[in-house]
């Protein structure tokens, strides 16, 4: 058996295209045109590469957004200053503070201090209390983006057996909390597995839909997997690659090819979970103006 690969970047660029129309819809409908606002703190490589593309895929489905650039010493009373001032501003529907953030800032505060209905991240906490309660506002933009990929490659999460490996409040948990309820594409039974599991392997093969997300680099290996599941790999990870011109490569959590020929469908890295991350992104955002 070689799996179907589930193709990320296909999918969210359906979602953009459905978004871009619904953004037009709610224009002609005479709603303000949605703005997201991005606070970056520092020079992060990664996270300034990650916002650009929130910038051009906001841009592309109609939206309009600006990024906030703030330097890595910034003092925690500056960035709530900031977010302050986004909550009141009647022209931003959503705010998206870039993590991590440096270490003189405590992300909870800030999270605590976003207005729940502009929290495009989902991440206050309000935003996961009320996931918890299966009322969900804006839902983590990963999480989200698992549950649409899943929905719209046919594979209903109903009835099933879900075992997700790891428990970060970015992913794991609001992910189980989503593939939980009582709602079209979820109700499943849901095992959150993580590094005080005894014998991972045992609780993975029970899955029928395996979820990685614990951040090492091809930790689920084949013999982890039940033959015929659906793996699900959130996992960004670089390792070493002398073929490569930079000498790296990103890779998942998931021994992608050895896996492959047992799952019966799987996502690759990249181009797998990546993408639906910001198609959900732009989801919230809309959500967020029409509020």
């Amino acid at each position: 058996m070689t799996a179907r690969i589930i193709d990320g970047t296909a999918i969210a660029a359906a979602v953009r295209a459905d978004v871009a129309r619904e953004v037009e819809a709610h224009l002609a409908a005479g709603g303000a045109r949605p703005h997201l606002s991005v606070i970056l703190v520092g020079e992060d490589p990664a996270s300034q590469v990650y916002v650009r593309n929130k910038g051009r895929a906001c841009e592309e489905a109609g939206m309009t957004s600006e990024t906030i650039l703030r330097p890595a010493s910034l003092s925690q009373a500056e960035l709530l200053a900031e977010v302050a001032r986004l909550n009141a501003d009647p022209a931003v529907s959503g705010i998206l503070v870039q993590m991590p953030l440096p270490k003189q800032i405590d992300e909870f505060a800030v999270m605590r201090a976003l207005e729940p209905k502009k929290d495009v991240d989902g991440l206050s906490p309000t935003s996961l209390g009320m996931l918890l309660q299966g009322r969900p506002a804006h839902v983590p933009a990963t999480p989200s983006g698992v549950v649409e990929m899943l929905r719209r490659s046919g594979i209903d999460a109903e009835g099933q057996r879900v075992v997700i490996v790891g428990r970060s409040v970015l992913v794991g948990r609001p992910l189980a909390m989503l593939l939980a309820n009582k709602a079209p594409g979820a109700n499943a039974t849901v095992t959150i597995a993580h590094t005080g599991t005894r014998d991972l392997g045992a609780v993975t093969r029970e899955a029928d839909i395996l979820v990685a997300a614990m951040g090492r680099a091809r930790a689920i290996t084949a013999d982890m997997v039940r033959p015929g599941a659906v793996v699900i790999d959130v996992g960004i990870n670089q390792i070493d690659d002398p073929t490569r011109k930079s000498g790296k490569r990103l890779v998942g959590d998931v021994d992608y090819e050895a896996v492959r020929e047992v799952a019966s469908a799987i996502t690759p890295v990249p181009g797998g979970v990546g993408p639906m991350t910001i198609a959900m992104l732009l989801v919230n955002t809309l959500a967020a103006a029409r509020m």
